[in-house]
């Protein structure tokens, strides 16, 4: 795999760094959308002490949650002009995600912006590029990076706690939650492909997916991804907002052990590991089955770990975890698998200078 082991007293550390310190001066952050998951963001915020406008195209939305959290609701430009606000959080609509990072960039602010961070990988690369050229901070929300439970599975990948991982599936179904914007694929998959490539440490070499529409001609409602790497490892990624019941899971397969971790299962349960084995001594194969292992985690809110680390990150210089180069490895596999689904399945070859191992960020 493409990334290094550390051991759990460095883990333990840049855990510890990832949250705010008190020492550090809380920067001023305007919330720019307010709608289902950009409330969460706002409320967030607020409670970190970050929290210093909101604005929304609805200004009823916007007086709403400038009213309920205390701050003034403001236009975007009027947010992009005051040099006292040092960053934004954009929570708009996926297909203006690129166009409002661009404009926060050149306007010298820092930029926390919702998955993906754009819809094309040359539009991602031009925000990456701009953020570097300005020296400001660029973060993108795949925030089950920051979920306790997903930090814990990475520490046991790389403690050698599961062997090899072999393969990984993840099922992230559930019913609502419906786009016009952009399809299943682009709304639900970011979250499960950047985990992916987190464990792997590599890019796909070959990418298949499908897809069908169900509720409109033009929008795919569930979608099937499969993912091949140089390494010989394989993963499989199914979404779908027209699942009767919610399904969030991602399973790992090693050479010693399995993994499951069930965001929908209560706390204590959601990450377990399971120590099955395969007996082949007698010449058929016979599985030595194991209880389930609970893993303790830490009870925390995953966004408040997200805009805790942003905050940090601003405020001390930092590289964020889920910076703009990890969310172009996600955009890469995320349109060869849009292009996959165009073609009906067809596997899409990544390019050479996409391949390659990964340096992941662990801070």
């Amino acid at each position: 795999m493409g990334f290094s082991a550390l051991d759990q007293s460095s883990e333990q550390e840049a855990l510890a760094r990832s949250i705010l310190s008190p020492e550090l001066e809380r920067p001023k952050v305007a919330a720019l959308g307010c709608g289902q998951w950009g409330r969460n963001i706002v409320r967030n915020l607020s409670h970190l002490g970050a929290l210093s406008a909101v604005s929304d195209i609805s200004s009823n939305t916007a007086s709403e949650y400038s009213s309920r959290f205390q701050v003034p609701a403001r236009r975007y430009e009027e947010i992009l002009e005051d040099d006292e606000i040092e960053a934004v959080a954009i929570a708009t609509p996926a297909a203006l995600h690129a166009v409002h990072t661009r404009q926060a960039l050149e306007a010298g602010k820092h930029v926390f912006v919702e998955k993906p961070l754009a819809m094309s990988v040359p539009d991602g690369q031009l925000l990456g590029s701009l953020a570097k050229e300005r020296q400001r901070i660029l973060m993108v929300g795949h925030v089950l990076r920051y979920h306790p439970a997903v930090r814990k599975l990475l520490q046991e990948v790389r403690s050698g706690r599961l062997g090899t991982i072999r393969h990984i599936y993840s099922r992230r179904l559930g019913l609502g939650k419906f786009r016009t914007e952009e399809d299943v694929l682009w709304s639900f998959a970011p979250h499960d492909i950047s985990i992916i490539l987190a464990i792997f440490g590599e890019l796909p070499q070959r990418v298949s997916a499908h897809g069908r529409p169900i509720l409109n001609s033009h929008i795919a409602d569930i979608a099937r991804v499969h993912l091949d790497f140089e390494s010989g490892v394989t993963a499989d990624v199914a979404v779908s907002w027209l699942n009767p019941v919610k399904e969030h899971k991602l399973v790992l397969i090693g050479s010693r052990a399995q993994a499951v971790f069930d965001d929908t299962a209560n706390w204590p349960e959601k990450l377990q590991i399971f120590d099955h084995g395969i007996d082949m001594s007698s010449g058929n194969v016979r599985v030595v089955r194991a209880e389930p292992v609970l893993v303790r985690v830490d009870q925390r809110e995953p966004l408040r770990e997200e805009c805790s680390h942003f905050l940090s990150c601003v405020s001390a210089g930092r590289t964020p975890r889920t910076d703009s180069n990890e969310a172009l490895r996600v955009l890469r596999v995320l349109e060869a698998a849009a292009s996959s689904m165009a073609l009906g399945g067809e596997t899409i070859r990544t390019r050479s200078t996409a391949a390659g191992k990964l340096n992941i960020s662990l801070n």
